[in-house]
């Protein structure tokens, strides 16, 4: 009897470990790499109903809505602060293309497509805020996505500046 009994445990344990054994293998070949990945500004997921926001909260739109995207009015005051901002960072993610009057001729202009002059008057006045913050957040044809490297607040700062090149 007692033979059945040990014999019997045996087994159970040895159930248990192949258990284990399968669920450490399934695991181990079902891994990150094998799954489907999101690259930045490839897609945006709209938050969950009810969730609040860590920081930020601003919307992104897909390239695809940018009509929809270009209707959003710009929540920063367009104030001498907030244009001084606008500018530096201008200068440091802008002028490389768009150049330091906004005319498209930057340094790295010389060796690809020519960008948007910023400067000129009738882009201006066809392009709202909306479309522009959209247009910073996940890029264009040639322009790349600033949407991870600038906050919300700062991407309407340099809006606030782009709206001044026109005037110079």
């Amino acid at each position: 009897m007692m033979k059945y009994v040990f014999v019997l445990v045996l087994l159970a344990v040895g159930a248990v470990a192949g258990v284990q054994g399968l669920a450490l293998l399934y695991r181990w070949t079902h891994n990150m790499e094998q799954t489907q990945r999101v690259m930045p500004g490839e897609m945006n997921f709209a938050m969950a109903p009810g969730s609040l926001p860590r920081t930020g909260g601003q919307l992104y739109y897909p390239k695809e809505q940018r009509d929809a995207a270009a209707l959003r009015k710009n929540p920063v005051p367009a104030t001498a602060e907030s244009i001084k901002k606008g500018g530096d960072l201008y200068v440091v993610y802008c002028t490389p293309c768009h150049g330091p009057s906004g005319k498209g001729d930057g340094l790295v202009a010389a060796k690809f497509v020519t960008p948007a002059d910023l400067a000129n008057p009738a882009l201006q006045k066809a392009r709202t805020d909306g479309y522009w913050q959209s247009y910073l957040s996940v890029g264009g044809a040639v322009m790349p996505s600033y949407g991870e490297s600038l906050s919300a607040e700062e991407r309407w700062h340099v809006i606030n500046y782009l709206r001044t090149l026109a005037a110079k």
